[in-house]
């Protein structure tokens, strides 16, 4: 019974609808699980201990009494999952890692949350992230950092860091992140698991506390693709509440799944990620292992350019940078968020309210936003950035019209130890190989393919927009090939 955390999404699905297991001791054991590893991991904020259970045992009790639905209308009843701290969940603290939000109760559910509440599953956590999902480590939470279950003194990427850590210690059989430059895909890369970033507008935003509009996305975070097809296909769908929201149908991710291998499946490698001089020679190794994998799996492989990816860093911080200013300006202390005590002017209420508030590296975005936005930079720099994104999307669409997706690395580097990266560009650079594909609103799927080190090295596959299905399918093959699906973390 102890044991039971360690199955995954789709596993846990199938034991629970044919009765070998109730979902109130898969809760239970799961919860177990948070009990004796979140000391060392720091993955989560709220949890719902006595709620879950609640909810666990009237599922139960619907099967008893002949009241379950069917697998359609609820494909992850019971299935234990966790979502991140910047997804409102009703009556549930949402704080989005910032002080500034510390006493915000949500009286409702984010569209995302509210289909897994819909399809069976059981909320059991909040995760930690970044402040307002900026940061690459999870180190940027306003409560405390979070580790990586492979090596505690070691990050677990960000911002999605809670995320990928409970789901790769088993802390639960799902979870949700959000990718605004890369924030799903890097943290899975370096904890060994798998994330999804949808294509721009397949998940609405709704409920979601924002960062930079026109780039978050949220998706989901498993030990195997099989689960991540599934979780998508809850989350995915229209709704009219979010205005960049895609009405489109959503195909059966899960049954695009049957059947799939890599033969007459072109891949393209772009030359500026393996080429890339940041490449650890331990990555290089594990990512030449799969690539030479796919080939032997029938795949054909060729070289593509990106050519304006060396330019995406720039542009990504400084549009993502201006549309966090505009957005987090609702925090000012009167409308929003914490409120400083005995103000003696409005100037300064505004003032303490968001430095007490907001934390350096929030601070930091604010300050570049509000400056490339100013009179007379508008155009020398977010203009120009804007116009960068369009030619970075415009590489990939070629890029694409040549093959059916592209493979390559997610982070050059494996996960670094707490406190060793300080600086902001650093920092910043760490997501080379992340965030152009976020300028292009295009879907990644990461997959880790082999370890460095004794540490998980992830690579991503992208692809066209709203062609997750291929991306899935690929991933699949590669990943039962490696022998790197539903890999748990030795905590």
């Amino acid at each position: 019974m102890s044991k039971l955390y360690r199955i995954g999404l789709r596993e846990s699905r199938d034991l629970l609808r044919a009765g070998d297991i109730r979902a109130e001791d898969l809760t239970a054991a799961c919860l177990a699980r948070m009990d004796a590893t979140e000391e060392r991991l720091g993955a989560l904020l709220a949890r719902r201990g006595a709620e879950a259970l609640e909810e666990a045992r009237a599922l139960d009790a619907a099967r008893a009494a002949g009241r379950m639905p069917s697998v359609e209308e609820a494909p992850l009843w019971g299935v234990p999952v966790c979502i991140k701290d910047a997804l409102t969940l009703r009556g549930v603290p949402c704080t989005a890692g910032s002080r500034i939000l510390e006493n915000f109760v949500p009286p409702y559910d984010a569209f995302a949350v509210k289909r897994l509440r819909e399809a069976g599953a059981v909320i059991l956590a909040k995760t930690n992230m970044d402040e307002f999902a900026m940061g690459s480590t999870t180190e940027h939470s306003a409560w405390h950092p979070t580790r990586n279950p492979w090596d505690t003194d070691r990050v677990p990427g960000g911002s999605s860091g809670g995320s990928a850590a409970s789901v790769a210690a088993c802390q639960c059989a799902g979870a949700l992140g959000t990718d605004t430059g890369g924030s799903i895909r890097q943290p899975a890369s370096l904890c060994g698991c798998v994330g999804l970033k949808p294509t721009y507008g397949r998940v609405s935003r709704y409920g979601l506390l924002a960062y930079a509009s026109s780039f978050d996305q949220i998706g989901p975070m498993t030990r195997s693709v099989e689960d991540a097809a599934l979780m998508l296909g809850v989350i995915a769908g229209y709704d009219e509440r979010d205005s960049t929201c895609l009405d489109a149908p959503v195909p059966d991710y899960a049954a695009a799944l049957a059947g799939a291998d890599l033969r007459g499946v072109k891949l393209g490698l772009p030359r500026e990620f393996f080429g890339h001089e940041a490449l650890e020679p331990g990555v290089r190794k594990a990512c030449g292992e799969a690539v030479d994998c796919a080939r032997s799996l029938g795949a054909e492989l060729v070289e593509v350019s990106l050519p304006h990816t060396e330019y995406a860093v720039a542009a990504y911080y400084v549009m993502a940078s201006a549309e966090a200013g505009s957005n987090l300006a609702r925090y000012d202390g009167v409308r929003y968020g914490h409120r400083t005590e005995n103000p003696p002017t409005l100037e300064e209420l505004y003032v303490r309210s968001r430095t007490e508030g907001f934390g350096e590296e929030v601070q930091r975005r604010i300050l570049v936003g509000a400056y490339v936005l100013s009179s007379g930079y508008y155009d020398a720099y977010y203009r120009k950035a804007a116009q960068v994104r369009r030619l970075i999307r415009r590489d990939y669409d070629e890029a694409l019209a040549r093959c059916d997706a592209l493979l390559a690395p997610v982070s050059p580097v494996t996960a670094w130890k707490l406190g060793e990266v300080h600086e902001p560009l650093q920092m910043y650079l760490m997501d080379v190989f992340t965030l152009s594909l976020n300028l292009a609103g295009l879907p990644g799927l990461a997959l880790p393919v082999g370890f460095s080190g004794g540490l998980p090295v992830g690579m991503q596959l992208m692809g066209r927009a709203l062609d997750e299905a291929a991306l899935l399918r690929i991933g699949k093959s590669l990943a039962e090939a490696l022998g790197t699906g539903g890999q748990a973390a030795p905590l």
